[in-house]
């Protein structure tokens, strides 16, 4: 006997006794073709070997965690086209090999984790998670703890993400759609039993309870839901007895939500939807349902010369119970260190695992240099993003130069410094901006990102300063490693999706904009436009007109949402619409021309570039006009 340590994966045949007991030649022949023609083939592609197989069911050894996550998916994803559902179990662990057989808690382990996964699902212990590349963190979420056939404790389970491939994922949504009719008497019942049981125990216990039966109440009502905690971080009070030490309070705040967004396990809703909430003395509970949140952040921070008070607390804002509180009090110059651990205590208290690697990112210190931390949010604190403020604009840029000169290495500094000059050349606040403040602002998030890979801002710059000057390819390679990096940021989920509709991604693009406009639901117009253009794109035209529709009822002058609006009547046939909403386009706008369309490529070089631009014909736009390369027409890219 050889004791070793091993990646099993266990399978299991769903339905297949009613199956048999339907049509057994049948069942049976497509069974067989099933083990010989995909599991058998996918497990020895990967370098794994199957040492059991029981009827229905399989059990495999792979040398590495990796090669089993690869097999087991390519198994799963195939059988999007098979007449079963499988469901697939897969754990690290020690094994003892006798004759070919494998035996040991490493093998029983799997059996439980498939015994549990869903139909069409895998679910991997926190070994797997642990033991698996870096780049594949994405793949897992948790599903907390549970309680398997003896082992005696309960154990920290992870599903895996099937959406790579998206032909293979709508077959195994389809399957899950086609079985919810059946489901749905017990997804009630099991929501009245969990919502019973939960009624008399701790707040805690209520909240866990509360996430199920939701889950299954959109189980039942057809609807797929993203399963991960949604919190919002509410702006800090500053209790410093200062107003102008506001800055630091909402700069710590924004610190805070950087921090958590970088988790995948948790969806973050973005800072200016939570800001804008400020002073505004709502019921929790009110506060979690406008934002689309279940958990809320609140706190305060008091600074006195060198020492630092933070108070924060995490509320269930769907009872409005308090799940806990803390105090930090600190040195200033641990401010990093108090948000590293804020934000740590947040994540264990949401999510039962933390990546040790996102915890050591976390707590990296960006500069050494606490003034030029200060100076970083003082800018941030005076120019906002999508302010039209060109005085603003310059006081920021000069606060972020004076802190570059304390520390020539702070990369976030240079990340929001070229930001100052990409959109000064985009929206010409200054008046003064020439294609030499593109390259700055370019040359800025080049260094920002090499001095810090990690730094999710500093792709979102690039990839925008890149757009503003033509580079399209690179501005999508840019948007895509921001959102790796970051997948909580709206701002950065909204330039992935334009770059996605310039590419041909339009499936891609409807996704990552609803995802956005999830995450920021008090979002600019701005948002409304991307995600109308990526459904205009995509084909689905009665929704790309609701939303339009709606965008142009809160603001009727938005030319984005009015341009896109033109298209999708003139496509459904609605000459005399579509003429009538150029005409107002026009008037809002009288920069606007065919020429300029053409110029920006909104939808790149694809075919419906050119059917946009015959909708927009048909519909009496201009040819030409005498300023349509001016750099502002950019911001419409």
């Amino acid at each position: 006997m050889e004791r070793k340590l091993a990646a099993i994966v266990a399978g299991d045949i769903v339905g297949y006794t009613r199956l048999m007991s339907e049509d057994e030649s049948s069942t049976y022949a497509a069974l067989r073709a099933t083990f010989s023609g995909l599991i058998i083939p996918s497990v020895e592609k990967h370098g794994g070997r199957t040492f059991k197989t029981t009827g229905d069911g399989f059990l495999a050894t792979f040398p590495s965690v990796n090669e089993a996550l690869d097999a087991a998916i390519e198994i799963q994803n195939g059988f999007s086209e098979q007449p079963f559902d499988m469901r697939l179990g897969i754990n690290l662990g020690d094994v003892i090999e006798a004759d070919g057989d494998m035996f040991g808690d490493g093998v029983n382990v799997a059996s439980r984790l498939e015994a549990m996964a869903e139909p069409g699902g895998i679910f991997v212990s926190e070994a797997v998670v642990r033991s698996a590349d870096r780049n594949r963190s994405k793949l897992f979420y948790s599903i907390g703890r549970r309680q398997a056939k003896n082992i005696p404790e309960p154990f920290a389970v992870y599903a895996v993400r099937l959406d790579a491939d998206e032909k293979n994922r709508r077959g195994w949504l389809g399957r899950i759609a086609r079985g919810r009719r059946a489901a749905l008497p017990y997804a009630i019942g099991a929501a009245a039993l969990v919502l019973a049981a939960a009624a008399t125990q701790a707040p805690e216990v209520r909240a866990v309870g509360a996430d199920l039966a939701g889950s299954l109440a959109r189980l039942a009502g057809g609807e797929l839901a993203d399963a991960r905690p949604t919190v919002a971080v509410l702006p800090f009070d500053n209790m410093s007895g200062d107003a102008e030490q506001s800055y630091f309070a909402d700069g710590l705040t924004e610190d805070i939500i950087a921090n958590l967004a970088r988790n995948p396990e948790l969806q973050v809703i973005a800072r200016n939807s939570t800001f804008a909430l400020r002073g505004q003395a709502e019921d929790i509970r009110l506060i979690g349902e406008r934002l689309g949140a279940g958990y809320v952040v609140e706190g305060s921070a008091r600074r006195a010369g060198d020492q630092l008070r933070v108070v924060a607390q995490l509320i269930d804002a769907r009872s409005g119970a308090h799940l806990w509180s803390r105090s930090y009090d600190r040195r200033v110059e641990d401010i990093f260190a108090v948000q590293t651990e804020l934000t740590a205590e947040i994540v264990s208290h949401l999510v039962s695992y933390v990546r040790e690697s996102e915890v050591s990112n976390a707590a990296e210190r960006p500069t050494e240099n606490l003034q030029a931390y200060d100076l970083v949010l003082q800018a941030r604190d005076r120019y906002k993003h999508g302010s039209k403020d060109a005085e603003a604009l310059i006081a920021a840029r000069t606060l972020l130069h004076r802190a570059l000169e304390l520390d020539p290495g702070y990369a976030a500094a240079r990340a929001n410094l070229g930001m100052t000059y990409i959109v000064d050349f985009v929206q010409n606040l200054s008046g003064r901006a020439t294609t030499t403040d593109a390259e700055t602002g370019l040359s800025e998030a080049r260094q920002a990102v090499r001095l810090d890979p990690n730094l999710a801002a500093g792709y979102q710059v690039l990839s925008f300063g890149l757009s503003a000057t033509g580079d399209y390819p690179g501005a999508m390679q840019a948007a895509q490693r921001a959102v790796e990096l970051n997948p909580n940021d709206p701002d950065s989920l909204m330039s992935l999706a334009k770059a996605q509709v310039r590419f041909g991604s339009y499936e891609e693009a409807v996704q990552n904009a609803e995802r956005a406009r999830r995450l920021h639901p008090m979002a600019p117009e701005y948002y409304t436009y991307v995600y109308g253009q990526a459904l205009y794109a995509a084909g689905r035209l009665d929704e790309a007109d609701e939303v339009l529709r709606e965008c142009l009822i809160r603001a009727p002058q938005e030319a984005d949402c009015l341009l896109i609006r033109t298209a999708v009547l003139s496509q459904r046939g609605d000459v005399e619409g579509a003429q009538r909403t150029m005409a107002r386009l026009t008037e809002v706008d009288p920069e606007f021309s065919l020429a300029s369309e053409r110029s920006m490529r909104r939808f790149g070089d694809s075919a419906l570039m050119e059917q946009f631009l015959s909708q927009l014909a048909e519909a009496n736009a201009p040819d030409v006009t005498s300023g349509f390369l001016h750099p502002r027409t950019q911001s419409r890219t």
